[in-house]
């Protein structure tokens, strides 16, 4: 039996949890679908991650309006997915930062990207006819190639690309004096990783100049606040193995001359019994073997997924 295209299946409404992971720090998470990062400073507010549409980040204001008044005035982007980005307008925020390479991906491919996760996950497109008042693609006022840095009245907030994972142009956000990071997608808690337009050989690399920092707590981009070191370790832990266990067995078919769908047969036999109750897993896994066995063949740049490509995809591996 064919499954459901993407998350088209999954319209059951999330538990949302507002989570305090620092002194002034906090996760909004909602049982896998993408969190939300809050950084209160002296004399003002740092979100990190705007949610999909105008209306679901007015869940995530409503929360940061339970524990401050002071003014939201900077907006993060870990990258430029349209499900991260497209409710950035609810915000009001002057500063919105990117990171250079992840503003270029807005350019090269942002179009077809909104699109795309539209079809792919039409409960996260709640207030979808909001953002036709908006700007269709949500752009910067500020870039940087690897590192700057905010202050926030005197907090301090770095603000680093580490390397390439989830895409190519991730940043993260780190609060010094809560030894704390908002990771965005390239650490997930109890999630599929999405690596559809991911880089599985740098990915691991990065994820070991985040474990060099020795965190206190990270903000992942999907599942559970994670507080303390054993389970910030174990995220760490456990998305490498995802990462590594997908793209391993993909590769090994494809050096071989094999098919797409005997990599696809390969993922699954490596991955299922690890994974398969993991949030996203069965949407993620065509995108993640497509990616796997072209990185394998030497294509370094993914591929740009469109609306008609997703469905094509998806038809030959999980029709």
């Amino acid at each position: 039996m064919a499954k459901a295209f993407a998350s088209k299946g999954d319209m059951t409404e999330k538990k949302t949890s507002f989570t305090e992971i620092g002194d002034g720090l906090y996760a909004f998470t909602a049982e896998g679908d993408p969190n939300t990062g809050v950084i209160i400073g002296d004399d003002s507010v740092m979100i990190v991650e705007a949610q999909a549409t105008p209306e679901l980040a007015s869940k995530v204001i409503e929360k940061v309006r339970s524990v401050t008044d002071k003014p939201i005035t900077h907006l993060s982007l870990t990258h430029y997915h349209a499900v991260r980005v497209l409710g950035a307008a609810a915000y009001n925020a002057s500063t919105i930062i990117m990171g250079e390479k992840a503003r270029a991906m807005v350019a090269e491919r942002g179009a077809e990207d909104r699109e795309s996760e539209f079809m792919r996950f039409p409960r996260l497109f709640t207030g979808y006819d909001d953002i036709s008042r908006v700007p269709p693609l949500t752009w910067p006022t500020i870039t940087f190639n690897d590192r700057m840095t905010v202050y926030l009245g005197k907090r301090r907030i770095d603000l680093m690309h580490l390397g390439r994972a989830h895409t190519a142009g991730d940043i993260v956000i780190y609060v010094p004096d809560a030894n704390t990071m908002f990771t965005g997608d390239i650490v997930e808690y109890h999630s599929a990783c999405y690596c559809g337009d991911g880089h599985f050989h740098d990915w691991p690399g990065t994820i070991n100049r985040i474990r060099n920092f020795g965190l206190d707590a990270i903000a992942p981009g999907r599942g559970d606040a994670l507080v303390g070191k054993d389970m910030v370790n174990a995220a760490l832990d456990s998305t490498a193995d995802f990462v590594r266990s997908t793209y391993l067995p993909a590769a090994r078919v494809a050096l071989k001359g094999g098919t797409l769908k005997q990599a696809w047969d390969a993922v699954r036999a490596e991955c299922d019994p690890k994974f398969s109750d993991y949030a996203i897993y069965e949407h993620c896994l065509p995108f993640n073997v497509s990616r796997a066995y072209d990185e394998a063949l030497d294509i370094d740049t993914p591929r740009i997924w469109t609306a008609k490509r997703d469905q094509e995809m998806w038809e030959q591996l999980q029709g």
